[in-house]
């Protein structure tokens, strides 16, 4: 499943806030539903990623066996072949991935 987190806050310590009140609770039932997790955020500077990757990471170590994984784009070609690729990849699990889906090549 994929859940699309946004718009927060600029600030990152107000953005974490909301995130954790808003956004935290879907998740957690989306996973007590059984399925994989993918939360998409938008692209955001590098004082957003440690909460992101400790909620990331949270997530994936509460609800483990369960795959819990983060990306980073708005680019919605990216995130779809970045979502596949997840999918099929089943030993990953806590990560936050970084887009960029005008430098990516075809995925072998």
């Amino acid at each position: 499943m994929i859940l699309r987190v946004g718009p927060l806050a600029e600030n990152p310590l107000d953005a974490a806030a909301q995130f954790h009140a808003d956004v935290l609770p879907r998740a957690r039932a989306m996973l007590a539903a059984g399925s994989a997790l993918t939360l998409v955020f938008a692209p955001a500077d590098h004082t957003h990623r440690g909460w992101r990757l400790a909620a990331v990471q949270g997530l994936s170590r509460d609800h483990a066996p369960l795959r819990v994984n983060a990306l980073e784009s708005d680019e919605d070609v990216a995130i779809a072949a970045a979502a596949a690729y997840l999918s099929a990849a089943e030993g990953i699990t806590g990560q936050l991935l970084q887009l960029d889906g005008t430098g990516a090549g075809a995925m072998l």
